[in-house]
């Protein structure tokens, strides 16, 4: 495997994190509403516990392309492009109860980004390539 095949599983082993991360995040706004403690003129979402329902669902669909991409599914690097980039955006709903996790999530979410649009080409040969 090349560098940028290293690249791709550091991108999955992230996704598959920041999945589990996203779930259990989630899963404590669903049961924890007081967890997330900050001034409601702060917040960029109403309700936590939809909140929470909605980031348990894509901490799901993080799980889920992650697995793909450890399975070299072509699909699954346009999926995980799309799920790692509106994960980024969806943690904005966070930045008020918890700044430093949200930012690095994001700052996370943008390596992702980088490892699965450079040297693509490269990959994929790799990949395609017998033995």
């Amino acid at each position: 495997m090349n560098i940028w095949g290293s690249w791709i599983m550091f991108a999955a082993l992230m996704m598959g994190l920041m999945g589990a991360y996203n779930a259990l995040q989630g899963l404590a706004a669903v049961f924890a509403d007081d967890y997330y403690v900050v001034n409601e003129d702060d917040l960029l979402i109403l309700d936590f516990t939809v909140w929470g329902v909605v980031m348990v669902a894509w901490g799901i669909a993080l799980l889920a392309g992650a697995l793909a991409l450890f399975r070299g599914r072509p699909w699954a690097r346009w999926f995980a492009l799309a799920v790692v980039g509106l994960n980024a955006v969806a943690q904005a709903g966070f930045l008020a109860a918890f700044p430093l996790w949200s930012t690095i999530v994001i700052g996370v979410s943008i390596l992702v980004i980088f490892s699965l649009s450079v040297h693509w080409d490269d990959v994929q040969a790799d990949l395609d390539s017998p033995g």
